[in-house]
């Protein structure tokens, strides 16, 4: 008996078939491959658009705490121009208080002066006319600069403008109010300059009560 060889024939269909699976594999891998760069790609850009976004959050925070420290400092400064201007205006007004308050004494005597001359013919006339225009000229000065007796005789005793150094009984007035003016008293604007030397009036009643 013969011996029978077996011979294996590729086909070309099988060839094809190897050569179609390879091709596949090397696409898949080549797409793979892709998809990597692509997501290696989108991650190295994705990393300086961050950067850029958290710059710009810095610089915009930044941006609102310099414009909310502008506005401090523009309120501080216009509160500062007011209070300079309120200062100067307050320095103004009462530049020449302590020498008008040294000029009152002046004007006591000039008035205590002629005060005492009332009803004397031996007192020479001129000179009494002297005191009287000095006088006057001393008050016109104190009106410039806006300096005003205070109105005390008859008034209510006001402890803010007069200074009651003794008490009279009368019932001609009512009780605490001012019956005799010792001593002008003065205002420069609204500021008191001296008080009024007063004598307030007591009334007889009160002092009969226990």
């Amino acid at each position: 008996m013969s011996g029978k060889k077996i011979i294996k024939i590729q086909s070309d269909s099988d060839e094809d078939k190897e050569k179609e699976v390879d091709t596949k594999a090397a696409a898949a891998d080549e797409d793979d491959s892709q998809d990597q760069s692509e997501k290696t790609d989108a991650v190295g850009v994705d990393e300086p658009l961050k950067d850029l976004e958290a710059r710009l959050a810095a610089k915009d925070q930044e941006s609102k705490e310099n414009y909310e420290r502008l506005l401090r400092v523009s309120a501080e400064f216009e509160n500062f121009k007011k209070r300079t201007s309120r200062e100067l205006e307050e320095f103004r007004k009462y530049a020449n208080q302590s020498l008008i308050k040294e000029m009152l004494s002046v004007v006591d005597n000039l008035e205590l002066a002629m005060n005492s001359t009332n009803g004397h013919k031996a007192i020479d006339q001129g000179l009494l006319q002297g005191l009287d225009m000095t006088h006057k000229e001393i008050l016109k000065v104190f009106e410039k600069f806006d300096v005003k007796p205070i109105e005390a005789k008859g008034q209510a005793f006001d402890p803010t403008f007069h200074e009651a150094v003794m008490q009279e009984e009368t019932d001609e007035y009512e009780e605490n109010t001012v019956v005799n003016e010792l001593q002008k008293g003065y205002l420069i604007h609204d500021r008191l300059l001296r008080p009024a030397m007063v004598v307030v009036a007591r009334s007889k009643e009160s002092r009969d009560k226990p």
